[in-house]
């Protein structure tokens, strides 16, 4: 690193150190860009949400209470094709 002074009492950078600090930019720029873009980007978040949201229901699924229920749709749905046969 060069000692003499840039003018705002830093030391003057080499080329080499000014292109790694603009890469080094780029990259929190970069970054920034695509956190703003997920945040203007709704259709995503809706669908990350109600992934999530079927993701929690999933889990929280009693197998017993699933199986009751289509026990009873299938229950229902022979009723009526019986009566409809009447």
């Amino acid at each position: 690193m060069s000692t003499a002074a840039n003018g705002a009492g830093r030391p003057a950078q080499t080329p080499e150190e000014i292109e790694a600090e603009i890469e080094l930019k780029r990259e929190q720029l970069a970054g920034t860009i695509d956190a703003l873009s997920a945040k203007l980007d709704v259709k995503s978040q809706a669908q990350a949400k109600v992934a999530g949201v079927k993701a929690d229901v999933r889990e929280r699924a009693d197998p017993n209470l699933v199986a009751a229920g289509a026990a009873l749709v299938a229950m229902t749905i022979t009723a009526l094709l019986l009566r409809s046969r009447r």
